[in-house]
């Protein structure tokens, strides 16, 4: 039986098989991470010049640059129903987000573009079923923070197309681990991080102060009109998350009383 630190978080959960009860649904499965931030880029012109000799005017004034989106190499293609390459995943995360919405919307930190989630091979069409030749097809899931909105879009691996966009507010899939760390970024800061941070220097005899110190994982957390603190009604619309955090080569830590939204940046503490 694996070790739980229960001494200020609350009863002990046996291994890390953690009971889910109470007032909310939860959703957790894990899933691959899809890193991968948009490329930019310059080089030599025709000529040769460097993109900054060839802004240079004959009296060495230098023009403004201007600095566009690289091309998104085509590398290793898979064929059919084959699962996507490495290269294709970059290559579809890199078309599926035009400068408009990259603009547009935020990521889990408030950063700039949206929060990436998964990419996946997308079903093919009616008609397709028995073509060994049909197109390949890659659906790439964002979330807004911007406005709560889950994003799909779907890329045509051979035209290199973005060929159909769907939104949906009101729908909360598995968690990114970028998600998972700002969640615990999040709860360290706030004052009732206290006792998850209290847990950690029991464990370990050092501070917790960053969330790179354990190991993440947790569930969507969906509130229940009147079963918890009313600052989490708008968990379900917001993005919500419970964590179930573990110390490097060391115990559970218990602090499923605590929720995290991510989408107002607020932490309370489910009434017991």
């Amino acid at each position: 039986m694996r070790k739980i630190v229960h001494r200020h978080l609350g009863k002990v959960v046996a291994g890390a098989a953690i009971a889910v009860a109470g007032t909310a649904v939860m959703v957790g499965i894990t899933l691959p991470g899809t890193a991968g931030a948009d490329d930019t880029g310059g080089g030599k012109s025709a000529s040769g010049q460097s993109a900054a000799q060839a802004g240079q005017g004959a009296d060495g004034a230098v023009a403004p640059g201007v600095v566009e989106k690289a091309p998104a190499a085509e590398g290793e293609k898979g064929k059919g129903r084959d699962p996507l390459t490495d290269d294709e995943i970059q290559r579809v995360e890199q078309l599926a987000v035009n400068p408009q919405m990259m603009n547009a919307s935020e990521d889990v930190e408030g950063d700039r573009g949206p929060e990436r989630l998964t990419v996946d091979l997308a079903d093919p069409r009616v008609g397709e079923l028995d073509d060994p030749n049909a197109p390949r097809r890659a659906n790439v899931t964002f979330y807004d923070y911007r406005d709560d909105t889950l994003v799909t879009r779907t890329v045509d691996l051979d035209s290199g197309k973005v060929v159909a966009t769907g939104t949906q507010h009101g729908v909360q899939p598995p968690l990114s681990s970028a998600e998972y760390a700002e969640a615990a970024s999040l709860l360290i800061a706030d004052p009732l991080g206290a006792d998850l941070k209290a847990d950690y220097k029991d464990a370990t005899d050092k501070e917790l102060t960053d969330p790179n110190q354990l190991l993440l994982t947790g569930a969507v957390y969906r509130a229940v009109p009147g079963g918890q603190p009313a600052v989490l009604d708008k968990c379900g619309e917001h993005r919500c998350v419970r964590l179930f955090p573990k110390v490097k080569n060391g115990p559970w830590i218990d602090a499923r009383a605590f929720v995290i939204d991510l989408s107002a940046r607020k932490v309370a503490k489910l009434e017991s």
